[in-house]
């Protein structure tokens, strides 16, 4: 057959990434093993009832159509009021895209900053699609580490010594996946002062900002940060809805409306029922403190169920729906650790290094299990944390 193009096959590099455990782990539990399975984020509960039955009486009523390209009228003033409430300012509808889903989103940010040969710096840990989001838009990237020692905070410093002439643009994500870490107000001004010097884009990846354990801060109501800030969001953690494929982006009028023509050529468009079924659910808030409130009592739990186990350091884990556990003391081969603990006690835990070398010696823990299975695995974590311990010392 004819080649593909570069484009495509250049999005993903080859190589591993440590997923092979998730999907390993995912392979076993399909097999009939009891894998306690806590390596992905989706939420191990249905979508809020009200939004469910919404959906059904609209498709019912007949709303399955095409829809406008930015989103529905309706569908925009609901996310800029979601929009104001996340970002601290006040937003208007003009000022929304709507996208099928996050990572629709992200993709959206990507294209509408960076041009084919031009820069851009992520700031990890990072979500694992971001490089390949930026190799999709023929742009490079430099990533920055953020330090566990330091809560995974981002240095200001750190940043503006990978910047290049070629520079557009700087990703972030708070609360951050896969970290839970949220970062300060000290760590957004300054990274706010680096994009207002130097003229760059700052994309900010929101969609955790109900899950934050706190007052909710972005970047985008800093002082000259709203003409400069794209803010990616969604309504997959936040209401439940992971597999309706909902989300916006926040920015400037004038690239929204520019982005609208990226919709004519990708998406065209929403789900009509899925659309109006999600401005109900924004109107309503349906879900969204019982989800909230749900994690901070899952990372509660967890946290306590882990608390005095010899040679584990939480870091970040402030916020979002994980946690990380530095290793490093016990087994500073991430992976390594990873398919022991699936071997032996059956727990599926991501590899810190799937997301970049600043996790490296830690695994992510997510929180989308009930208590009860959260503090089992906990007692299997530490279980198999002394038997490791031991074997180590034999060898």
């Amino acid at each position: 057959m004819p080649k593909p193009s570069s484009r495509l096959t250049g999005i993903i590099p080859s190589g591993k990434d440590g997923w092979e455990v998730h999907f390993e782990a995912m392979t076993r539990k399909q097999a009939g093993q009891p894998i306690v399975m806590l390596s992905v984020g989706d939420h191990d509960f249905d979508t809020p009832s009200e939004t469910v039955e919404a959906a059904v009486r609209l498709v019912r009523e007949g709303y399955h159509h095409y829809t406008q390209l930015p989103g529905l009228p309706r569908l925009r003033e609901a996310m800029a009021k979601l929009s104001t409430q996340c970002t601290g300012l006040p937003t208007m509808a003009d000022q929304i895209i709507a996208a099928p889903g996050g990572q629709a989103a992200l993709f959206a940010a990507v294209q509408a900053t960076c041009d084919a040969g031009d820069h851009a710096i992520v700031v990890a840990p990072y979500y694992a699609t971001y490089p390949g989001t930026f190799r999709a838009a023929g742009a490079s990237f430099t990533i920055v580490e953020a330090h566990a020692e330091d809560g995974f905070q981002p240095r200001a410093e750190d940043i503006e010594k990978a910047i290049l002439p070629n520079t557009r643009a700087i990703l972030i994500n708070s609360p951050n996946n896969p970290t839970g870490a949220v970062y300060s107000r000290g760590s957004l001004e300054g990274i706010a002062d680096i994009c207002r010097r130097h003229d760059l884009w700052l994309l900010s990846d929101e969609v955790y900002w109900t899950l934050g354990g706190g007052e909710h801060l972005s970047p985008r109501a800093l002082p000259g940060m709203a003409e400069r800030t794209l803010v990616i969001n969604s309504m997959s953690k936040s209401h439940g809805m992971t597999g309706w494929r909902i989300g916006w982006l926040t920015g400037p009028a004038d690239i929204v409306n520019l982005l609208i023509t990226l919709n004519l050529v990708s998406t065209y468009g929403l789900t009509d029922f899925v659309s109006r079924a999600a401005i109900e659910a924004i109107e309503n808030g349906w879900g969204v403190k019982e989800i909230a409130a749900l994690y901070a009592a899952r990372r509660q739990v967890f946290l306590d169920a882990m608390h005095g186990t010899n040679g584990i350091t939480v870091r970040g884990s402030e916020g979002g729906m994980y946690v990380m556990l530095d290793i490093r003391a016990i087994e500073p081969d991430d992976e390594r650790f990873a398919w022991g603990l699936l071997d032996t006690e059956q727990v599926a835990v991501m590899p810190g290094s799937s997301f970049g070398e600043a996790a490296a010696g830690h695994i992510r823990i997510s929180l989308c299990q009930p208590e009860e299975v959260l503090r089992d695995a906990a007692m299997r974590i530490r279980r198999f944390i002394g038997t490791h311990a031991e074997r180590s010392a034999a060898e």
